[in-house]
């Protein structure tokens, strides 16, 4: 991917970053300066905010406490998440149509090269109703190879893929972080790249009681 920054040059500062929801403390005083080259998966345990922090860097949630800043005034960020926005009576290629408007303008071909990528030639004009949960995944993911963006902020990414579709996501991610973007991603599965680093919200997080299935309550 082309103008990415220098690996290792800073690129988003979260400064005493809290998170309240339903009046309890989810986390607070969660300090973090993510570089050119990054790779986070984000632990925490059901209900423990990894959504919501997501959604904070990307600008979809208010921050209760502290302060998310871009090191860098040209860097762009892409978030995809759990919920994948697409609309179910539109094609993967329409759906992308519109996705990509949110970054900018894009051609059919363009879209199409970005469909094929993520395992999707020959579903390009296949309406998104009828497509697999995998697929429809796979049709928002599409976005990352279509339009230009530094950080990525991924929610749940390998959800509904096949083991050769998360490895296909692997390499994207290797490569993408390789050539200096920086992603912040969840996943209940292990990423099994190197320069994976971990942030676990419970070290930021209030004692909380949790039930028999671990979530905080």
């Amino acid at each position: 991917m082309s103008s990415l920054p220098p690996v290792n040059s800073p690129l988003l500062s979260i400064s005493d970053l809290a998170c309240e929801r339903d009046s309890r403390v989810l986390y607070q005083s969660l300090n973090i300066t993510i570089e050119a080259g990054d790779l986070w998966h984000v632990k925490g345990r059901n209900g423990a905010g990894k959504t919501t922090f997501l959604r904070q860097l990307a600008g979809l949630h208010p921050v209760d406490e502290g302060e998310i800043s871009l090191l860098n005034n040209n860097a762009r960020v892409i978030y995809i998440g759990h919920k994948l926005g697409l609309k179910e009576q539109l094609t993967a290629d329409e759906n992308l149509t519109w996705l990509a408007g949110l970054n900018g303008s894009s051609t059919q071909q363009q879209r199409y090269i970005a469909l094929e990528r993520v395992g999707l030639r020959g579903y390009e004009e296949s309406v998104v109703a009828q497509l697999s949960a995998g697929q429809k995944r796979r049709v928002a993911l599409a976005r990352l190879h279509l339009c230009k963006a530094d950080i990525w902020l991924l929610d749940e990414p390998f959800t509904s893929i096949d083991q050769q579709g998360i490895a296909d996501e692997q390499a994207w991610l290797n490569k993408h972080t390789l050539a200096g973007g920086a992603v912040l991603m969840t996943s209940h599965q292990d990423i099994t790249l190197a320069q994976v680093k971990v942030l676990d919200l419970s070290h930021w997080a209030l004692q909380c009681s949790t039930n028999e299935h671990g979530d905080i309550v």
